[in-house]
């Protein structure tokens, strides 16, 4: 089949290039964006036909697709010219996606999200080439540019802490998809997704609500963290809607930390009408609860229920096991590289934040409160 698929043919192409420069309707330089908006496919698959990506799994059609409403809108540059007939699948090198992340080393996090994305990079044969850039403002744009010298087809911009962002003006001025993992800007201008903390949080109270406890205690997270702001919410939303008086005194800040999470169930002990069950809103915190329940001669689900929050493996090895929400950030990877088939919105596009449930795994530590059962 022949390259040239504008029914105009390639001479009336040609003169049509030469009459006008590559420029969309309002006069602005033809970008991959507005090529996948022309022949309804992502900004991707745009990336991958028009710098033949060798290795990348595309139907012809597809192809055919993407140059032609490349031609059809004048788009010209050196890759595009010289393009050539597609290389087999398996041949040299193939696709490849970057992947940024401000820590890597000390976060599990991050490495469950990277697996997420290897396990949806490679299902396409394509490679993710991961960088850590420690959000350093000189190293984090050298290590990007690294990647994109290597020819990457897509980027994936992760946060270990979710927040909203200043996207950093390099990220707005690649000419290949950007994703944001865990993180967000105001603009809304790339596909973001993060944990739905505040429903994770509603659901894990609500879950000791059902089984009777209307004394629940929480132990927070570093309040200036968006996620220890959220399941509080989330509490605090699951208490209202059961009519359950919220008591400050239930509240108890901590750290993430297993220290904190002692100290604060000591506390919470020394209340004159102590919780029948205490929400630790991570499993840290909760090994601490334990290690203090423990102490003052309590027994876990009998006397005091817990419930922790991230489903690290230490939480099914605790006794007794505990149960948790699981943090999304292997959904979450995948989720970003799903996001490359979608076409881009129209206009200037505005992407919503999708939130990942983070469900509930029940295990030992709840059960009815004394006398109810």
């Amino acid at each position: 089949m022949s390259d040239t698929i504008d029914p105009d043919g390639p001479a009336s192409d040609a003169a049509r290039r030469r009459k006008a420069p590559a420029r969309t309707a309002k006069g602005g330089r033809v970008t991959m964006t507005d090529i996948a908006r022309a022949a309804g496919c992502s900004q991707a698959t745009v990336s991958f036909v028009l710098n033949n990506s060798p290795g990348i799994r595309l139907s012809q059609q597809t192809r055919e697709r993407v140059i032609d409403a490349a031609r059809a809108l004048g788009y010209s540059a050196p890759a595009f010219s010289a393009l050539r007939k597609p290389v087999p699948a398996f041949e040299g090198l193939d696709g490849v996606i970057g992947f940024a992340v401000d820590q890597l080393a000390t976060s599990p996090e991050a490495v469950v999200a990277i697996e997420g994305a290897r396990q949806a990079s490679w299902n396409a044969g394509n490679v993710l080439l991961v960088a850590q850039t420690m959000g350093d403002a000189v190293m984090e744009p050298r290590a990007i540019a690294a990647l994109t010298k290597r020819g990457i087809s897509a980027l994936i911009y992760m946060t270990i802490f979710t927040r909203e962002i200043s996207a950093p003006d390099f990220l707005y001025g690649l000419d290949i998809p950007v994703i944001l993992l865990n993180c967000y800007t105001s603009d809304y201008a790339f596909p973001a997704v993060v944990p739905s903390e505040i429903a994770g949080g509603q659901s894990s109270t609500r879950h000791l609500i059902g089984y009777g406890h209307r004394r629940i205690a929480t132990i927070t997270g570093e309040p200036w963290m968006q996620a220890a702001q959220d399941r509080l919410k989330g509490y605090r939303r699951a208490l209202a809607t059961a009519d359950i008086p919220f008591d400050p005194e239930l509240v108890v800040e901590g750290d993430w930390s297993a220290s904190a999470g002692y100290a604060a169930t000591v506390k919470l002990l020394a209340l004159k009408d102590r919780p029948t069950a205490i929400f630790c809103q991570n499993d840290r915190t909760a090994i601490g609860c334990y290690e203090a329940l423990k102490e003052a001669g309590l027994h876990i689900p009998q006397d005091i229920s817990v419930v922790g929050y991230d489903d690290e493996e230490i939480a099914r090895h605790l006794f007794p096991p505990l149960t948790t929400s699981i943090l999304p950030h292997m959904a979450m990877g995948q989720w970003a590289i799903e996001q490359l088939e979608v076409p881009p919105p129209p206009g200037r596009g505005r992407y919503p934040i999708t939130k990942l449930e983070c469900p509930l795994v029940e295990r030992d530590s709840v059960a009815a409160v004394a006398g109810l059962g």
